[in-house]
């Protein structure tokens, strides 16, 4: 017998399962139905059309016109150079919204990808190749990266650029991706509810968390248009789950309690580093330019990131990442 309804049931549940770093499926129920799909057509698009990404936008090649020109000692033409060029996938260290850089290779070499890698940048698929230059070649350009969305032709970009350097399609999108299925669910003995289960991969620019995450926060600033002048209620009567810090205990082990010696604690102390979770974000990398720390310390501290299973094969998953980061700020604020 169909009840009488004053409103929609409301979904209670939501499943992230992370596949890989790269990849996850993201699981919301139940759905009366109908529901489902309205909600993850859009959310889709926004996934694919709203992620921020980072590309290329031109580059200016010493010794080159233009994209059809070739460089004396370089294997490749110029124009298969920037089609590898735009292939290659950057992440702005800093975060900026664009980084001017200049490289400069000689010699026999195999120019690849993470050649690129510098202070600014980050390459994610540094294994790419770029060109191939003879002994007696000579490749000197400059590169701009800029952040942004979607795809733009690079028609639309020659009055942001140099007048002497070449436009470059910018293909910002890190999402490679976005797929979602809709399969019946059981509730109260009634199937037909719905659920959605969103397939997301990117290319390492951001995770496909972030992506979702990203892809919501956009479209509840696109409805809140209508607030102000229609006074829409958008509470619900859900109440907010609290976080469970049970997975993130180990990370919050005080730095005083670690047993380091005087020396290795003091550089931290004098650092504001007071979480073992501090030292996992940061890496070793970032830990070896910690100031006035020593081999000796660096080597007590990786061991002791050894000692609590964060050694150098383990991975930390985008999702305990980001739930870590707000604690961290929460303890520390």
């Amino acid at each position: 017998m169909r009840k009488i309804k004053v409103a929609p049931f409301m979904p209670t549940e939501v499943e992230v399962n992370e596949i890989s770093a790269n990849r996850a499926e993201i699981v919301a129920y139940p759905f009366e139905s109908g529901y489902a799909v309205t909600l993850a057509h859009p959310l889709r698009r926004l996934i694919l059309g709203s992620s921020i990404g980072y590309a290329p936008i031109s580059v200016k090649i010493e010794g080159a016109a233009h994209e059809f020109d070739n460089i004396r000692g370089m294997h490749e033409d110029v124009a298969v150079f920037i089609i590898n060029l735009k292939n290659i996938r950057f992440k702005i260290k800093d975060g900026s919204d664009r980084v001017e850089l200049k490289y400069s290779f000689s010699g026999y070499k195999e120019v690849t990808a993470q050649d690129l890698n510098n202070d600014q940048i980050e390459v994610v698929n540094g294994d790419l190749p770029l060109a191939t230059l003879n002994e007696d070649a000579e490749l000197n350009f400059t590169m701009v990266v800029a952040k942004g969305i979607g795809y733009v032709p690079s028609e639309d970009l020659r009055d942001d650029i140099e007048a002497d350097s070449i436009a470059l399609d910018a293909f910002f999108t890190p999402v490679r991706k976005a797929n979602y299925k809709i399969e019946p669910v059981l509730v109260e003995d009634n199937p037909n509810f719905e659920k959605i289960i969103f397939d997301i991969e990117t290319d390492a620019q951001i995770g496909p968390v972030e992506a979702f995450t990203n892809a919501l926060e956009v479209m509840n600033k696109q409805l809140s248009v209508f607030n102000g002048v229609l006074d829409v209620d958008i509470s619900t009567t859900l109440p907010k789950r609290t976080n469970d810090d049970s997975e993130l205990k180990p990370f919050l082990t005080a730095v005083d309690a670690l047993g380091l010696s005087a020396r290795s604690f003091n550089s931290l102390d004098r650092a504001g580093i007071k979480y073992l979770g501090e030292l996992v974000l940061m890496g070793e990398n970032e830990i070896k330019n910690i100031k006035n720390l020593g081999k000796k310390s660096l080597d007590e501290i990786n061991e002791c990131l050894v000692e609590h299973g964060f050694g150098p094969e383990f991975e930390l998953k985008e999702s305990t990442r980001a739930n870590l980061v707000k604690k961290l700020e929460q303890l520390k604020a």
